[in-house]
């Protein structure tokens, strides 16, 4: 069955950097986009990045910017997130997903 298996989140100091990995399994990877969402407790999740099937094309939502950059790995199955210049109101838990598949996330948390 799909799995999409998170990780790579953790705690870090506002202005530093994370990169979230996302293992993808039981479908072909390569034929599909994917996305990141990200949810913040109480609240809607919110679309942050995708990225294309080959990989070549990404689109970001406007408040990361310049700071995420998103990639795949279609050898190895795996969906990329680097984030840059975190701040403490980017919001928690991390998803990658797609179409209706989404997995269990990975928390992100910035504080000094």
């Amino acid at each position: 069955q799909v799995q999409l298996v998170e990780s790579g989140g953790g705690l870090v100091q506002p202005g530093g950097s994370l990169r979230l990995s996302c293992a993808a399994s039981g479908f072909r990877f390569s034929d599909y986009g994917m996305k990141w969402v990200r949810q913040a407790p109480g609240k809607e999740g919110e679309w942050v990045t995708d990225i294309n099937r080959g990989g070549s094309t990404t689109s970001y939502t406007d408040s990361v910017k310049g700071r995420f950059t998103m990639s795949r790995d279609n050898t190895k199955n795996t969906l990329y997130l680097q984030m840059n210049s975190l701040k403490p109101d980017d919001p928690t838990v991390y998803f990658c997903a797609f179409g209706h598949f989404r997995g269990q996330g990975t928390q992100v948390t910035v504080s000094s």
